[in-house]
């Protein structure tokens, strides 16, 4: 059986205006990535018919934490398309402590 390349699937980085396509080069981003993969602690997923969404803190070497948001969409069964939002944490502003409870993730 004859295989087309493995152009299937793309993790989209919007921020940065980066996107890699396929597999193969997904494989060879992840190995190498400096410092050695990131790790992520999912706070939550929500799931719908072909969507996932996941709320995540992620980290990568030196100390970077970001929070972060992945929008997966499934195309028989697997990952097709995934988006992925990155924010970095910052001190909530004196002004608005009146209308708001402080919130442990």
């Amino acid at each position: 059986m004859v295989r087309a390349p493995d152009t299937e699937g793309i993790m989209e980085m919007p921020q940065s205006g980066e996107a890699i396509r396929g597999r193969e080069n997904l494989r060879r981003f992840q190995e190498a990535y400096p410092g050695g993969a990131p790790s992520m602690r999912l706070r939550r997923v929500l799931v719908r018919d072909g969507l996932w969404v996941a709320e995540a803190l992620y980290e990568r070497g030196g100390g970077q934490v970001f929070d972060m948001v992945m929008i997966l969409e499934l195309k028989d069964g697997r990952i097709w398309q995934d988006r992925r939002y990155y924010a970095e944490p910052f001190e909530a502003p004196e002004w608005r402590a009146r209308w708001v409870e402080r919130a442990e993730f």
